[in-house]
């Protein structure tokens, strides 16, 4: 179930009044329809995907409860061993099974050899990366004393199936979510507002900003070998405003959503575009994925503590890894490495955590040196996702080989650019919004504060007006294939 599909506008408020109205009072019912109702929205692409959730659900449940009855420490390893085995083992096999055939293939190619290999036509869950990594902190954290495993099979199951966040996340860890769902909610109208205005922030990003972008960089990207220099460029920058208009619109929904339930899930994006270096940019950029490799891969690795070679080795290893978690191709394991690349420099010089404030807090418009900063890093973001959007190594080479050539200094031409130049004044509007709101959760969360009802709803009825104008080019959500 998408949110921007009719099926959700009716699915989210018959949810919200069986939760308020029907069992206002008891957690247990609230949890029980939250479980209920995430069921229906996860199975609604197919049921059969439910069978592997739940199985994977049940296990870490399992595991948790045996990981507080035994100290031996043997024991408590082998226990943590099988929830990495099973549920890496179930990402492993649907997302990568294919692709590993079809790398060891090419490999005996290489030698002179051929090898026949036969694809299995898997059918990817959708949001297992992300649910698989939530229950997975879940046992380590408990491994590592830092939570109680519960004995809440329901708010346990809520936690993994929670609906808003399911999907794409963000991905949220037992020690924020899963309390939330053990201790009674009452209905605050001020956040459910707040929630709201979120959610239509989300919409407009996602249906306006990023599908828009979606139509234009798709035509360059599908044919560009057709196309100049400048042209792509003009692509992969629609494609830059297109995953973020997408990915962090979908954590708007998700997380207004979840306020009109008395849930709080954490900030998943913080203005990225507006980062003055890479250190900058990934602290901003999908804030769970970033924290929960930090946290789960890269502190276990050694992190930092060690020599120099060390830290080198395990930053490419996260950046790796955080490449290929986004899918079995090998252009997302170069754009890992290509931002590893961009990351290292800072890292030797020590400014990898220089930049921890907002940027020109407090004033209207950057410095020079910061507006220099801001778009030199968004023009190595924009080069990179290059890697990212193609098909093949091939065709990401090819691509940016062309867009280093004298074609670069060219007019852009394809087809719908002056359709184009409408998609421009959006992102305009739409990252002056983002900046003139940076210093909030939400671009457009001070407007909720704003005392003058006639302003407030003058704009909420704008964005409204252009979705509806806007809103022709639906399309799904990027993270759904990862």
């Amino acid at each position: 179930m998408l949110f921007n599909s009719i099926e959700f506008a009716l699915f989210l408020p018959l949810v919200f009044i069986a939760y308020w109205f029907i069992a206002p009072k008891k957690v247990e019912e609230q949890n029980i329809i939250i479980l209920l109702s995430s069921y229906i929205f996860y199975g609604w692409w197919d049921w059969r995907f439910l069978i592997l959730i739940i199985f994977s659900s049940a296990i870490d449940y399992n595991i948790g409860l045996k990981l507080s009855k035994t100290t031996d420490q043997k024991n408590r390893k082998l226990l943590l061993c099988t929830s990495l085995f099973i549920n890496l083992g179930l990402l492993g096999f649907f997302k990568y099974y294919n692709f590993f055939l079809e790398s060891f293939s090419d490999a005996f190619t290489l030698f002179g050899q051929s090898l026949e290999t036969s694809r299995l036509n898997i059918i990817l869950p959708v949001g297992i990366s992300f649910y698989t990594f939530q229950t997975l902190s879940y046992t380590i954290d408990i491994y590592r004393n830092k939570i109680e495993p519960t004995k809440d099979i329901v708010s346990f199951f809520a936690f993994v199936n929670f609906f808003p966040q399911l999907v794409a996340g963000p991905i949220e860890r037992a020690l924020n979510l899963l309390p939330q769902f053990q201790k009674k909610r009452i209905f605050n109208y001020s956040v459910a507002i707040n929630g709201l205005r979120q959610i239509l922030w989300g919409l407009f990003k996602k249906i306006v900003i990023a599908d828009n972008c979606a139509k234009h960089a798709n035509i360059i990207f599908n044919n560009s070998d057709e196309y100049s220099g400048s042209t792509l460029f003009l692509g992969a920058l629609f494609f830059t405003f297109q995953i973020y208009g997408d990915f962090s619109g979908y954590s708007d929904i998700a997380i207004g959503t979840s306020r009109l339930f008395g849930i709080n899930l954490k900030k998943n994006f913080a203005f990225p575009y507006f980062s003055r270096n890479i250190g900058e940019f990934w602290r901003r950029w999908h804030i769970s994925l970033s924290t929960w490799f930090k946290d789960y891969l890269y502190i276990p690795l050694g992190g930092s503590k060690n020599n120099q070679w060390t830290t080198i080795r395990n930053i490419m290893i996260v950046f790796l890894v955080s490449g290929f978690w986004h899918g079995a191709n090998w252009t997302f394991l170069a754009w890992g490495f290509i931002n590893a690349c961009y990351f290292i420099p800072l890292l030797l010089t020590k400014r990898n955590r220089k930049h921890l404030d907002t940027i020109a807090e407090g004033k209207t418009l950057p410095t020079v040196k910061e507006l220099i900063q801001i778009g030199s890093t968004f023009t190595l973001t924009i080069l990179a996702w290059i890697f990212f959007r193609a098909e093949n190594i091939k065709h990401a080479l090819a691509y940016f080989s062309e867009i280093l050539s004298p074609s670069l200094f060219s007019i852009p031409n394809f087809p719908g650019r002056r359709d184009s130049l409408t998609t421009l004044i959006l992102i305009i509007i739409f990252m002056t919004f983002e900046w003139l709101g940076r210093n909030n959760e939400y671009a457009i969360a001070k407007i909720g504060k704003n005392k003058n009802r006639i302003h407030r709803w003058t704009l909420y009825y704008c964005i409204v007006i252009i979705i509806i104008l806007y809103g022709a080019n639906q399309q799904e959500f990027i993270y759904f294939q990862f």
